[in-house]
């Protein structure tokens, strides 16, 4: 049997070790930070599980002094921390848990001054349907997925006898749709990688993995939009296929006549600058160096900037092309089809598998709402075994500071 590794407290980050911390203030709300400064790893670890012995024996004496008058709101921030994050579980599982509990519940039970906020020994059936109905309002699977959690977190509550019965066994259920994404596991994608570097292809591929971004995006950006020095990229711009219609009135049919390429802004939730790893600063420096190879043997290459180019005009290709070169190539090296889409997909996954916020995912998908991010990849942090293993170290950018 293999051995289990623990997860790490600490991280690094601005040149120091970090480690999170809580603490209970005197309203009994947690505050939550983290502390640094620290040297090495082994500092940052020590450091924590002090602090975290002080804010156990503070929480501890918080419980036992108000026994069983313990509020809704309350039980499920020390469920999730000291009783859910004790087990076992995968990080995207995590994820999604924090998520529903953070974002959806307790928001909720703190609305209009905590009105919807009772005592644990208080809430019945009709108690959790109220809230679970509220919930299921914001997106399709909030109510499926905030229902599994209170699940969870009741039945545990009964078990400590904070309360008597379970009213969670007759709470309505709610039901969802099937899961839409589809990504390409560990072994796939090293494929992609492997077959497609060094084509014409692989830096389109590697910004859509590594940094998230739609095909218009892609196909969108130009030399100008890099910064090579702070290795940063800015989102400001998506190329589309505009349809020239034309109607015949006689024949009462509507016939598109040809598609032009335009420039067109992003939404205003998808500007945004983004960190990009090394890799993808080392192929654009060949991509441009293509460039110039090409103006100096072709008179008619003209030069509009964009990093995605044909070859022979310098004209930028279509932004379809770039799925029409995935569905080629997938089935000759043997995985599942993939369209732009689903390595976008590929990328938010990642994030979800290193333990990302899903806000901080949003802002760097250019989602408007993070319950837009929660929605689509709910089923990802569903998963309890690791959807993808970390990457290699070549391939996998420093999300931490994107």
């Amino acid at each position: 049997m293999s051995e289990i590794k623990s997860k790490s407290v600490a991280f690094y980050e601005r040149g120091s070790w970090y480690h999170r911390t809580k603490e209970l203030q005197d309203d009994y709300k947690v505050k939550y930070g983290k502390k640094g400064g620290f040297k090495t790893k082994e500092e940052a670890e020590e450091s924590y599980f002090l602090c975290n012995e002080t804010f156990i024996k503070d929480l501890t004496s918080h419980h036992l002094m108000i026994d069983k008058e313990v509020m809704v709101s309350d039980y499920l921030v020390y469920w999730f921390e000291y009783i859910f994050r004790e087990n076992e579980i995968s990080k995207t599982y995590e994820t999604g848990v924090a998520y529903v509990i953070y974002n959806f519940i307790l928001p909720l039970l703190k609305q209009n001054n905590g009105m919807a906020d009772i005592k644990l020994k208080l809430a019945s059936a009709d108690y959790f349907n109220r809230i679970l109905d509220e919930v299921s309002k914001m997106t399709a699977s909030a109510g499926n997925k905030c229902r599994e959690v209170l699940s969870l977190a009741i039945r545990d509550a009964e078990r400590d006898n904070y309360i008597l019965n379970n009213p969670m066994n007759n709470v309505k259920k709610y039901y969802r749709k099937k899961p839409k994404v589809k990504v390409l596991n560990e072994k796939e994608l090293k494929k992609l990688l492997k077959y497609t570097k060094g084509g014409n292809w692989y830096l389109e591929i590697l910004l859509a993995v590594f940094c998230g971004l739609r095909k218009g995006e892609i196909m969108g950006l130009k030399f100008d939009d890099f910064d090579v020095e702070k290795q940063t990229v800015n989102i400001q711009r998506q190329l589309v296929n505009s349809p020239s219609i034309s109607t015949n009135t006689e024949m009462l049919k509507v016939k598109v006549d040809n598609y032009e390429l335009i420039e067109k802004p992003p939404k205003k939730d998808s500007y945004r600058i983004l960190r990009v790893p090394k890799v993808i600063i080392k192929e654009l420096k060949k991509r441009k160096e293509l460039l110039e190879e090409c103006k100096e043997n072709n008179n008619e290459f003209k030069d509009y900037n964009y990093i995605s180019f044909q070859e022979k005009t310098g004209e930028p290709h279509i932004p379809n092309s770039f799925n029409g070169y995935l569905y080629k190539i997938c089935p000759k090296i043997g995985i599942q089809n993939i369209s732009v889409h689903g390595l976008r997909h590929l990328f938010a996954t990642i994030l979800i598998e290193q333990g990302v916020p899903i806000i901080k995912i949003s802002a760097l998908l250019g989602h408007a709402n993070p319950h837009t991010t929660f929605e689509i990849y709910c089923d990802v942090m569903e998963e309890r075994e690791k959807i993808l293993a970390f990457i290699n170290d070549k391939f996998t950018p420093n999300i931490m500071e994107a």
